[in-house]
């Protein structure tokens, strides 16, 4: 039976994920948008279950005996999830813990064949999707695969189009990021003129250059755009 969860937030910058995976990932498609399911497990029968499961859906699989093993791995900009089995030999809460601290990106669905209360608890603590006790269904484990993997898909498309308009805003100038500034929070051009101690023409110019910059259609849009940014950066000085 599956506990109730809720999902993490993921936000992760992904300017330095490297496009290599390692061989022990298998794939019968090279398309980057393809998800990957990532399992850690030292359970060969969850492992060859999983494989086949996996493989029906047509998505990616990649399998690792221990959270170091699959930390040593490069990121992957891809949508993926993690199954992370528990048993007596491999300690799980510790493997999540280790996954959590270095890849918060990639959700966990924690998998056991033995479970009580205290251990669940602590896995959806420690920041697991979803815990499952053995026995349950193909369907119901797929379920949450799916929603966990469209939540992944979901964050790194998102992630991706504030790279770009952070790739934005860092191409104008100190006096175009005033003068965006300025804008956006209401004022005219003569008003953001009088703020800098320049003349309305220049102002113009300077905010020519930011829409170009921006690939901003109309003010509004530049506002959404400056919206974005302030939310991301307010994000990451709540983390």
């Amino acid at each position: 039976m599956a506990s109730a969860a809720t999902t993490r937030i993921l936000e992760k910058n992904p300017a330095n994920i490297p496009s290599i995976f390692g061989p022990k990932l298998d794939s019968g498609r090279s398309s980057e948008s393809v998800p990957i399911v990532f399992l850690i497990t030292d359970d060969i029968a969850d492992r060859e279950f999983l494989k086949s499961l996996v493989a029906r859906q047509g998505w990616r699989f990649g399998t690792f005996e221990s959270a170091r093993e699959f930390l040593a791995r490069p990121r992957r900009l891809v949508p993926s999830c993690i199954i992370l089995g528990l048993s007596p030999e491999l300690n799980g809460l510790e493997e999540q813990e280790a996954i959590v601290r270095e890849r918060s990106e990639v959700p966990i669905i924690v998998i056991s064949r033995y479970a009580d209360v205290a251990t669940s608890v602590k896995a959806m603590k420690a920041g697991a999707i979803d815990f499952f006790v053995r026995p349950f269904s193909d369907e119901t484990l797929l379920l949450r695969m799916r929603a966990t993997l469209e939540h992944s898909r979901l964050a790194l498309q998102r992630e991706m189009e504030l790279s770009e308009l952070r790739n934005r805003y860092a191409s104008l100038s100190p006096r175009e990021r005033q003068v965006m500034a300025l804008v956006v929070s209401g004022l005219l051009n003569k008003q953001v003129g009088g703020e800098l101690g320049i003349s309305e023409i220049t102002v113009k110019a300077h905010r020519r250059q930011v829409m170009q910059k921006m690939k901003a259609d109309s003010l509004p849009d530049l506002v959404r755009m400056e919206s974005a940014l302030g939310s991301a950066r307010n994000a990451i000085r709540l983390v």
